[in-house]
């Protein structure tokens, strides 16, 4: 009997593979969801009799659905992407029916929407469905009884006609069924739409296939590949410093979707201007790294930012702006008429306005006007004692900002718009004539 791979959410199979690995879903995965779990198809009273080792039989790969939403969206899964797969395919078929509905036997099925799929999805969260065999299941279905009677044809718009009579054994793998038409991390990103599915348990298991021998442990690796990062190129090496660690601190279960330029020396290009001319040289070539060039929102960071809108850039490559925020409209701002409030958006806010600029050894925060910049009209701005408020950030404990005595609300906004970015830029190369 052969050996089953299988990359499993709820107890519904996505992948199933014989003899080989098949899909690897590493990506979804961080090295720490390597563990032992408890396999359903064990006889663990039969192999403590013989004494028998089951460390390897349950190893796999496993984290809640919830904590990997963000990893999908990075790898282009989101809900627009989706939602052009999902038409792009019931167009298809609409088609083909439209052709065959020429035939009087047969019955032009009326589809789900992509919305009405949605709908569908949230109301049915997996673990409320029965997942054991009933001998009678497909009786009932045929005499229109049951949870989803006559909901086959409607979800799923790929059916040929060949197809319709499938075979269930159970609410949930009928379930499965409904929705596998799917690309896998679609449906994993569509069966987030509930949020009773967010603890749903994402399993790739390759215990058993090992065991069989079919596989070595290394040939199973988590983390973003290479070619799914993103490389962020800040204006100076603090952008860099800060938003490393604030990854760490605040998106652990991304980090390793992103690289940065080394700096342990110095460097390469800091500053506003060599930024601006290291994003239009690599416009310029086809580099094929997923790059985001991130200037700072003050009036040289913006004067940078629009300069490079005469270019165009490759899907490979996004520039932007630190995030407006409404915490910065109303800033303390010194200048020749004294400290007045300003805001300071798109003309003082570098990265160290995002962290916590409550400080015991200093006065409140504020920002001095320096020079003027002519093209923009306004006056560009730089935060006070800002190596401060960075040594603060470098030195704060998981535990303070969970507890709210520091507070990170700015920076988490910073990576939100990061992620924004870089999952636009991912489900555009996913879906190059399809994605919004």
């Amino acid at each position: 009997m052969s050996t089953p791979i299988t990359l499993t959410v709820g107890d519904i199979d996505l992948t199933y593979n014989t003899h080989h690995i098949g899909m690897d879903h590493g990506m979804l995965f961080q090295e720490a969801d390597r563990q032992r779990r408890r396999h359903p198809y064990i006889d663990y009273e039969y192999c403590e009799q013989h004494q028998e080792d089951v460390t390897q039989n349950e190893l796999c790969f496993c984290r809640s659905l919830g904590s990997m939403v963000s990893r999908l969206e990075l790898l282009g899964y989101t809900l627009s992407a989706i939602k052009s797969e999902y038409e792009t395919q019931a167009k298809q078929n609409n088609d083909l029916e439209t052709d065959l509905a020429a035939d009087d036997t047969f019955d032009k099925p009326n589809h789900f929407t992509f919305d009405q799929l949605v709908e569908f999805i949230r109301a049915h969260a997996v673990r409320d469905l029965n997942n054991e065999s009933i001998d009678d299941y497909e009786a009932e279905l045929a005499e229109g009884r049951g949870r989803f009677a006559g909901a086959l044809t409607a979800a799923r718009p790929d059916l040929k006609d060949y197809e319709r009579d499938m075979r269930f054994h159970s609410e949930r793998s009928h379930f499965g069924a409904l929705i596998e038409f799917l690309d896998p991390y679609s449906t994993l990103r569509m069966l987030a739409e509930n949020p009773a599915n967010l603890d749903l348990e994402v399993v790739w298991d390759y215990g058993n296939f090992v065991d069989a021998g079919w596989a070595k442990n290394e040939d199973f690796v988590a983390g973003a590949r290479r070619h799914q990062t993103y490389l962020i190129a800040t204006e100076g090496s603090s952008d860099t410093h800060i938003l490393k660690r604030g990854f760490a601190l605040l998106r652990p279960d991304i980090e390793d979707f992103f690289r940065f330029i080394d700096i342990e020396e110095r460097h390469p290009f800091s500053g506003t201007g060599n930024l601006a001319k290291f994003a239009e040289g690599l416009v310029k070539i086809d580099v094929h790294n997923r790059v985001v060039f991130l200037f700072d929102n003050d009036a040289e960071g913006i004067d940078a930012f629009r300069g490079l809108q005469r270019f165009n850039f490759p899907v490979n490559m996004r520039a932007m702006v630190l995030p407006d925020l409404d915490e910065l409209r109303d800033f303390p701002a010194h200048g020749p008429s004294g400290v007045v409030s300003a805001d300071i958006n798109g003309r003082a806010a570098a990265i160290e306005c995002y962290l916590d600029l409550r400080l015991k050894s200093r006065p409140a925060a504020q920002v001095r006007w320096t020079n003027y910049k002519e093209s923009l009209g306004i006056y560009q701005g730089a935060l006070n004692f800002k190596e401060s408020y960075t040594k603060a950030f470098y030195e704060v404990s998981l535990e303070a900002i969970a507890s709210g005595a520091y507070d990170a609300s700015k920076l988490r906004a910073v990576l939100a718009a990061l992620l924004g970015q870089c999952s636009e830029m991912a489900t555009q190369m996913l879906y190059p004539s399809r994605a919004n």
